[in-house]
């Protein structure tokens, strides 16, 4: 039986063998800084979104190698005798500052800085961009599907198209996006996210006929039950849910054919029926681009699943974790095409007096000068490797709400587009501008 995964080994080979040469040279304890960024947006995309904050904090309180862990590595050859000692003996006691979970980032941004010794923060690298890398792809791409889905509600329904924890981590990030409900019920236990959902083909096709099956899954659950109409024929099927539940069913699902006449035709039945308040869920690969084609259907609520748990065709963020200061001294990368900026960074956004946000003003080793409709972009997760009070999970999806209204129309488009705020970076003896 293999044991399930644990933070402290989400950690590389390559991070063990730093921390080792550094303890062994005496460079372990330099205080550094890191950053996560990224250095483009996936293609087509106008704006990120941060996500997975929260979680990473939480698993940050986990981090650390037991005796199985050291054994193995030891074992392994991985480590030797004294980074093992070390690492038995692991605690960040550094800090945490970055975004909010909510907010938007654009190429540049310094969305999270990890501070502290140089091995307990090289450390945290790849348990940290597992974590933001996925969650803030995957709302990224939720974003994108509820502006198009303008208002109408959608059900996040991806756990068969994913791994165990990240289904857990999408209907989250899925969430925080503005998803009304997740099918996910250990996403629904976990963070308290609202769930839905209803019966699939095998359940029709278990019974002798469809009314049957239909009669069954309403003594069960009531009418305000949904029931999957599109098994054998769509107009037939609701005509069969309407007769068994009577007009007040609460909703009626197609998850195939062609979404918009078929919906129109729905609609049309339902309502010759007297069935005036049924509603019409779609769902069966639907993606931003999808959705945003049935915005003038009768279309009430969407399910969407695959799209969404792969962050609908951007599956990583692309976020990077660098160090760009050792000792209160300035680092930089020159390899061409990965070149960064040393310095720790202080990041504010501007806005016009409507409250558009104009740009993003990052200062390296200082801080913008303030000016009317400013607002500083980082907050203080972790002191001295203490977790410190985060919003919760529904101020985080409303924080995003308001920052895409903030951000000028065109960032909203589903179409390719160059990122919707402009970063400039700067140094604090240098002027900005």
């Amino acid at each position: 039986m293999v044991p399930s995964s644990r933070p402290a080994l989400l950690t590389d080979h390559y991070e063990l063998t730093m921390v080792s040469a550094a303890l062994r040279d005496g460079t372990a304890d330099r205080h550094c800084v890191f950053e996560v960024f990224t250095r483009r947006l996936p293609t087509g995309r106008r704006y990120g979104v941060v996500a997975g904050t929260a979680r990473l904090v939480d698993l940050l309180a986990e981090f650390r190698f037991d005796e199985a862990d050291v054994a193995f590595l030891r074992d392994t050859g991985v480590v030797d005798e004294p980074t093992a000692e070390w690492l038995s003996r692991y605690r960040f006691s550094g800090d945490i500052d970055g975004y909010a979970e909510g907010e938007l980032y654009f190429p540049g941004s310094p969305i999270l800085t990890v501070s502290g010794t140089f091995a307990e923060c090289v450390l945290l690298e790849t348990l940290t961009l597992s974590v933001l890398n996925h969650d803030s792809a995957i709302a990224a791409a939720a974003a994108r599907m509820v502006t198009a889905a303008r208002g109408r509600t959608l059900i996040e329904m991806g756990a068969r198209r994913a791994n165990e924890e990240a289904a857990v981590a999408a209907a989250r990030a899925s969430y925080l996006a503005g998803f009304g409900y997740t099918s996910n019920l250990a996403a629904g236990q976990r963070y308290r996210i609202p769930t839905a959902g209803t019966a699939a083909h095998a359940f029709t096709l278990l019974h002798d006929d469809e009314p049957t099956a239909f009669a069954s899954q309403v003594a069960a659950q009531g009418k305000s039950t949904t029931l999957l109409v599109d098994t054998y024929d769509i107009a037939q099927g609701i005509r069969n849910a309407i007769a068994v539940a009577g007009p007040d069913l609460r909703a009626v699902r197609i998850d195939s054919g062609d979404l918009a006449v078929l919906a129109q035709h729905s609609r049309e039945l339902l309502d010759s029926l007297g069935a005036l308040d049924t509603k019409i869920i779609v769902s069966g690969d639907l993606d931003e681009y999808a959705i945003a084609a049935l915005a003038a259907e009768p279309v009430d609520m969407y399910g969407a699943g695959t799209a969404v748990v792969t962050g609908s065709g951007a599956p990583t963020a692309g976020l990077v974790y660098k160090l760009v200061e050792v000792d209160g001294r300035s680092v930089v990368k020159r390899s061409e095409h990965k070149a960064t900026v040393g310095g720790r960074k202080t990041a504010a956004r501007r806005h016009k007096p409507s409250g558009t946000a104009t740009e993003e003003v990052v200062v390296s080793q200082g801080a913008p000068e303030p000016q009317p409709g400013d607002r500083a972009l980082q907050q203080r997760y972790v002191t001295n490797g203490e977790p410190e009070p985060l919003p919760s999970l529904t101020e985080s999806r409303e924080h995003l709400r308001q920052c895409l209204i903030s951000i000028p129309w065109e960032g909203l488009k589903l179409s390719a587009g160059d990122p919707t705020i402009p970063v400039t970076v700067v140094h604090a003896d240098q002027p900005e501008g």
